[in-house]
């Protein structure tokens, strides 16, 4: 018999603990709507208590979502607990997701707290979400380094209390499949009431086994899934949704489980999330990475032109991914363009579609074709960032063999016009020179990159930057067909995420 898999999505919540990859309001309500179109059950939506901006976007993704259940972490405290339902109370399907550690080593070190203490601030704060909501998951923070038997026990306890999901997580990804499949079947058969509630699984990819043991906990008899797009999260990040959908899609022989994952919406939530956060996707990544479906080797590309599936095991169009394009050039109108931003997931209001046909029109003027990706940094750009302190207006560089770099630079700062001119290294490094004594920033640059978006000498040009000032991180994104100019974008709007950061801050002091 095919049992249903639960997928609950934190990519706004844990995804986001990456250095770097705060995203705004806007962003996240962005995120949210495609995540919902992607079929997920839950999405986790943000830890309310951290911050205002975070309160703000729960409340507003819990306005917009009506499909998904919305879900809030609070820590085992009122005041947490009462922070989530004053932001998912809007919501069609509003869920809490309390939580606590019950490792020895975080009750010693961490919490100081004796395991009945833990015992009785799980059962309190799971009773206390129960009178706001029916939907209450409980989540063991490090479950996979705890004792066995106390497990069971505050599981027994919360599910008696009102838990509808309980949440054992692999919180610093210590856990070894076949070990972790052996703490799933021990939880389900030493908690006496686990039939009244959910048995979900988080695991963290320290030791690069988050999918693994998230396959190893579902054969056991887990049925919720915790998932991140692109498998994104702090430190080596989370189980990646794309991974574990896939490989059950797949591998149906073996695994007898279903999603309400729409799998081919993988790969525009992937390239979304990616544009969002500025995480740039390795290329081999599995499922979503650029070279996930690409030949070079003769004998395979001699094998996949008489039968794909001689070297693919699932078809690229099942992600997402397609090679039937619609090319958009400079005779293209409107309608065009408001059709294929639809097919991309982009329903916009007839001022952000003017908005866009405008960046369109001057970017179709500079290059022969519009593609996808072209498109998407577009919108990004033009439609998803809110308003910013610092905005590029104009820049001009003289560089050479013989010739000292120089930049000369015009911003608007706080809607002020400030204009300055720096030498550099090169064309690049006199940019961010002029654009750092225009700003006053004490920001340091800590990784450059830079890639083409599409192929072609007339590609977009797509920049990001890291960078670090007083232990915040931001990460910048900026595209153009020339690469200073996207450079000093990127520049720019890292600068502007470190302000969100300094103007936001965030109390990520726990988290599973």
């Amino acid at each position: 018999m095919i049992e249903r898999v639960f997928i609950f999505d934190t990519t706004l919540r844990d995804g986001e603990q990456s250095p770097g990859a705060s995203m705004n309001t806007a962003e996240k309500l962005r995120l949210a709507t495609q995540l919902e179109k992607l079929g997920v059950d839950i999405i986790e939506a943000g830890f309310p208590a951290a911050s205002e901006g975070d309160f703000e976007a729960v409340s507003e993704i819990s306005k917009r979502i009506k499909n998904a259940e919305v879900a809030g972490l609070a820590r085992t405290s009122k005041n947490d607990i009462d922070r989530v339902w004053g932001a998912v109370r809007h919501a069609a399907k509003p869920k809490i997701h309390t939580f606590i550690a019950t490792s020895d080593i975080h009750l010693a070190h961490k919490l100081k707290m004796s395991r009945e203490q833990v015992m009785s601030a799980a059962v309190e704060a799971v009773r206390y979400s129960k009178t706001l909501t029916e939907n209450v998951e409980f989540s063991a923070e490090d479950g996979s380094r705890s004792d066995r038997d106390f497990l069971c026990r505050i599981f027994e306890a919360v599910i008696e209390a009102g838990a509808t999901v309980v949440n054992l997580p692999d919180t610093v990804g210590y856990a070894i499949p076949e070990e972790f499949a052996r703490l799933v079947e021990y939880v389900r058969s030493h908690v006496p009431n686990i039939g009244k509630a959910v048995l979900s699984i988080h695991c963290h990819n320290d030791l690069g086994l988050a999918t693994s043991n998230t396959l190893a906990a579902l054969s056991a008899g887990a049925r919720q899934a915790e998932v991140t797009i692109n498998g994104i999260g702090e430190r080596a990040g989370n189980t990646s949704l794309e991974e574990v959908v896939m490989a059950l899609h797949t591998r149906p022989n073996f695994f007898p489980l279903t999603t309400g994952i729409r799998t081919e919406q993988i790969y525009p939530t992937s390239r979304l999330t990616s544009m969002i956060t500025g995480i740039i996707v390795q290329p081999n990544k599995a499922i979503v990475g650029a070279n996930a479906f690409a030949h070079e080797a003769g004998i395979h590309q001699d094998g996949v032109l008489k039968n794909p599936m001689t070297y693919e095991i699932m078809k690229p169009e099942t992600v997402g991914l397609s090679t039937n394009r619609l090319v958009l050039g400079k005779h293209s109108g409107r309608h065009a363009l408001r059709n294929r931003l639809k097919d991309m997931g982009y329903d916009l209001s007839d001022e952000e579609l003017r908005l866009v046909f405008t960046r369109f029109k001057e970017l179709a003027d500079k290059k022969k074709h519009v593609v996808d990706e072209d498109l998407e940094i577009i919108v990004t750009e033009g439609i998803l960032r809110t308003a910013d302190i610092f905005n590029l207006e104009y820049l001009h560089v003289t560089c050479g063999t013989t010739v000292l770099p120089m930049a000369s630079v015009q911003l608007t700062v706080n809607g002020r016009m400030v204009r300055g001119a720096a030498y550099g290294n090169g064309p690049i490094d006199a940019a961010f020179e002029s654009i750092s004594k225009l700003t006053g920033t004490a920001a340091e640059l800590l990784r450059f990159s830079v890639s083409a978006i599409t192929g072609g000498t007339d590609a977009l040009g797509e920049v990001t930057v890291r960078l670090g000032e007083n232990g915040l991180i931001a990460l910048g994104k900026g595209a153009d067909p020339d690469i200073i100019t996207a450079s000093a974008k990127a520049f720019v709007n890292g600068l502007n995420r470190l302000e969100y950061l300094k103007r936001h801050p965030v109390d990520r002091s726990e988290a599973l």
